[in-house]
């Protein structure tokens, strides 16, 4: 079992914000193409089309994505010590799948690979996860 300490949950913070680079440039990619592709916008405007556009969907739209996640992952089941540990399994998954695909120039999100990184480390800290905490909707 990995400790909690204060160093492992920045580190945790500093993958965060890695996640959150690696999944703006590929979204931002896949959002302003079309609009560069078509003439509509140059890509310097796009980009600050995009950039724009993403900060007030942050504040005006809620979360309704981190809602939905939270409610399916039950992390009543794990220790409380392992869910740094599940977070950051997640992380990474979704960091690598965003490289991954970002190089193939695949237009993917990552919430789908935040799952399964989620799931793995959770099996990984608690043995193995009964049936009843993966969705039977997938």
């Amino acid at each position: 079992m990995v400790p909690s300490s204060p160093i492992f949950i920045g580190a945790i913070i500093g993958v965060a914000l890695i996640f959150d680079f690696t999944n703006g440039f590929h979204d931002s990619a896949n959002s302003i193409s079309t609009i560069v592709s078509t003439k509509v916008l140059s890509p310097k405007r796009a980009v600050v089309f995009a950039a724009f556009f993403n900060l007030i969907a942050a504040f005006g739209f809620g979360v309704a994505v981190a809602s939905t996640i939270s409610k399916i992952i039950k992390l009543d089941i794990v220790a409380t010590e392992s869910i740094p540990v599940i977070v950051l399994g997640a992380l990474l998954g979704a960091i690598s799948w965003n490289l991954i695909t970002w190089y193939f120039g695949l237009p993917t999100s990552p919430p789908m690979p935040s799952l399964a990184g989620s799931w793995e480390q959770g099996s990984r800290q608690q043995g193995s996860l009964p049936s009843s905490s993966i969705p039977s909707s997938w």
